[in-house]
């Protein structure tokens, strides 16, 4: 099998094909996940909410060409700003399905031990990244993610709040794995109650094989 090493991140997320940003297949059926992440709120996010991100985000980009054709920059501002916010959110989705597993792996050790070293030396242990990231995420103001990812100029783990899709990022930083804390990624299920649905995200659903692989990706783009 291809190592993560040896292809290319459109290759891992399925997110863009023949020049265009695409709503990528999901790694798993919509009730593959039930009873922790309920096949509608499945459906509903994937289908609409993520789709209308990869709309929005074509329709940007489309524009922005237009607009370097006739050379009539008068919506720049507006323009740059979608496709950041529709470009972060197709880019985040594509990284959360990937984030989840029907068997997910319950401790990194079992993926890689690569990946459990690195986390031991950011954090002091697995367990306190755990808490930290449920933290982190149940936390997040307005709406958002949870993000552990990789920092390349310290060569360590960081754990981020991002608002909305893109705000609080971190330059150069790559997300291993992602948990959306937006309302529609749980509310059908789980109505207000963002802790409950974090917790069932870290222990029952966080795809610990999946953050192995984007991390050994990270290293290897690292210059």
């Amino acid at each position: 099998m291809t190592t993560a090493t040896m292809v290319s991140m459109a290759e891992m997320l399925g997110g863009f094909q023949g020049g265009q940003y695409v709503l990528p297949k999901l790694p798993y059926g919509y009730e593959a996940l039930e009873p922790a992440y309920d096949a509608a709120t499945l459906h509903l996010h994937h289908e609409k909410h993520h789709a209308g991100y990869v709309a929005g985000l074509n329709a940007a980009l489309g524009k922005l060409a237009d607009a370097r054709k006739t050379g009539d920059y008068a919506a720049v501002k507006a323009l740059s700003q979608a496709a950041a916010f529709h470009g972060s959110g197709h880019l985040l989705h594509c990284l959360f399905w990937q984030s989840m597993a029907p068997a997910q792996t319950k401790h990194p050790e079992a993926s890689t031990k690569e990946l459990a070293s690195a986390i031991r030396a950011s954090f002091g242990s697995i367990d306190i990244c755990k808490a930290q990231f449920a933290a982190a995420t149940k936390d997040v103001e307005g709406s958002g993610w949870g993000i552990l990812a990789h920092e390349p100029m310290a060569d360590r783990l960081v754990i981020l709040q991002a608002e909305k899709h893109q705000n609080l990022a971190i330059w150069g930083a790559v997300p291993l794995l992602v948990c959306d804390v937006w309302e529609h990624a749980y509310y059908l299920k789980y109505q207000n109650r963002r802790a409950d649905w974090v917790d069932v995200f870290v222990k029952e659903l966080a795809n610990w094989s999946f953050a192995a692989r984007m991390y050994a990706w990270a290293k290897r783009s690292t210059l």
